[in-house]
């Protein structure tokens, strides 16, 4: 009998070119039967380029794949699927307004001649959710639950198409601390279970915790393959930065001024439910310090913020920003009395995604006398400015300020909205997830650039569910739990585990203590 091969999938010598920028330059990667293999690396990297090659979204330039010791072509993700290769997207692939169910059936749905046989499916569904410990409700529609749910439905989905192959990229970059935890069990299940795993991820803790192995690309390149066991989050970090990278924010103690943005009794309506997201909540941000607001996904801090930077109407209270009340000022009104404002998601309200890079990066500035005269906009201008931001925050991408922004690397369209809002110099930084899924050596600078910020006088409200971000960077923390402030502390004088509670809802502090 013919001893079964000891490499699953084999990717041999893989090569990816787009316009101006090599992704994938001769990359071996080999995944054992029933390993957790992690795939780490910079922003634009060449991470996600591969794996999508290997699910076919992508046809490489050069180099073999193997499944099993054969050679295989994939040509489109249909061909992917038949070899039992699945992958989770970034950005999930999901239909909003359909339920849970059909979401997971969509495109390999069981018919007998010409019906839906839709009890099968939800039979089979049901019973791979027992036995990975994926509990969805199949009949909700996805529009109406949470981001770790709907993470579970795309797990599902691979799983009720048989899939041994599974690609998560970047899987944990939307999760609170607590799914995360959860997603690795399921990960550890699934691997117990005989699958395979390609883990694409560039947080440390996370692939020391779960993985077997880990490839280090940089740059387009192989740098290594390394057992888990045997190294360090340095050696990691320097292996995919090429330097040694500084794991903890170096700042001096804040010396906080006057107040810049002035919050009192503010409420807002909840976008989906009849009460109010925010309930009464009231601070100060003051120059010169950085103030945290800290809290699970989903507790009325997006709702806040939406508030403070005039996406959304408030129903009670009053917002001032440098003495001028903006409670109910225009978007650009806020912008030009001093507030910029570095949003959640990044497409939705950070980028126009067709527009140029230079354009993306002027989008508040363009009526500038300097960008612009009698109306015309000067591009000459435009492109200087963008190229001197590009160099200096580091933003990679294939044709420098004429990329267009949708083809750049999630990390790389974040620095690029970091780039434009701190260049614009203004008494208050609204920073919303501002590393959400960055690597590591992007992270040390923008956190580096907040804590100039605040030395340079300027106010910055951050709005983090990275417990660690919010330990690190902040000078006071407020808890936010279900569109309240539960609790106010010195990082100094706080642990984890306490403003965990907190967080969870299990504690909060009196007036007395806040005061």
């Amino acid at each position: 009998m013919d001893h079964a091969p000891e490499y699953v999938i084999e990717m041999l010598h893989i090569t990816k070119e787009f316009p101006g920028i090599k992704a994938n330059d001769d990359i071996t990667l080999q995944l054992k039967h029933g390993e957790i293999h992690a795939l780490l690396g910079e922003n634009g990297a060449g991470k996600s380029t591969l794996m999508s090659v290997l699910f076919g979204l992508y046809q490489p330039d050069a180099g073999v794949i193997k499944k099993d010791g054969k050679e295989v072509r994939i040509s489109d993700p249909n061909d992917a699927t038949a070899l039992h290769i699945g992958m989770v997207h970034q950005h999930f692939k999901l239909i909003d307004v359909f339920t849970v169910l059909d979401n997971i059936i969509l495109g390999a749905e069981d018919t007998r001649m010409g019906f839906l046989q839709k009890k099968q499916a939800r039979k089979k569904v049901s019973e791979l959710s027992e036995r990975y410990g994926l509990r969805v409700d199949l009949d909700a529609k996805v529009e109406d639950i949470t981001v770790g749910m709907q993470q579970r439905v795309e797990i599902l989905k691979m799983l009720y198409r048989d899939n041994e192959v599974l690609i998560f990229d970047e899987p944990t970059a939307v999760l609170t601390p607590q799914e995360i935890e959860e997603l690795m069990d399921i990960m550890r299940g699934l691997a117990r279970e005989g699958k395979s795993l390609l883990f694409i991820s560039h947080k440390l803790n996370e692939i020391l915790a779960v993985s077997d192995r880990v490839t280090v690309l940089r740059k387009g390149r192989c740098v290594g393959t390394v057992d888990t066991a045997s190294t360090t989050q340095e050696e990691l970090s320097r292996m995919m930065v090429g330097r040694p990278v500084q794991l903890v924010v170096d700042k001096s103690p804040a010396q906080p001024g006057e107040a810049v943005l002035t919050v009192e009794n503010l409420c807002v309506p909840s976008r989906l439910y009849k009460r109010d997201a925010v309930k009464n909540v009231s601070f100060t941000a003051r120059a010169g310090e950085i103030v945290c607001v800290a809290g699970i996904d989903g507790n009325g801090q997006t709702d806040l913020v939406y508030a403070l930077t005039g996406l959304e109407k408030p129903s009670g209270g009053r917002i001032s920003l440098c003495g001028h009340d903006i409670t109910h000022a225009s978007i650009r009104e806020r912008s030009h009395i001093g507030m910029s404002h570095i949003p959640e998601d990044r497409h939705k309200h950070g980028l126009i995604l067709d527009f140029s890079l230079e354009q993306n990066l002027v989008l508040q500035r363009y009526d500038e006398p300097r960008f612009q005269h009698n109306g015309f906009i000067r591009f000459d201008q435009v492109r200087d400015y963008a190229q001197t931001l590009i160099e200096q925050y580091d933003v990679r991408s294939g044709q420098g300020p004429a990329t267009r922004v949708r083809s750049m690397s999630g990390g790389n369209q974040q620095k690029a909205i970091v780039a434009r809002e701190m260049d614009r110099n203004l008494p208050l930084v609204v920073a919303v997830q501002p590393t959400r899924g960055l690597d590591v050596g992007a992270i040390e600078y923008i956190h580096s650039q907040l804590v100039r910020q605040r030395d340079q006088g300027k106010a910055v409200l951050l709005v983090s569910l990275e417990l660690d971000e919010v330990m690190n960077l902040s000078d006071r923390i407020l808890v936010f739990y279900e569109g309240e402030i539960v609790g106010e502390f010195d990082p100094q004088a706080v642990t984890v585990e306490e403003l965990g509670l907190y967080m969870a809802g299990a504690k909060r502090q009196t007036k007395e203590a806040k005061a």
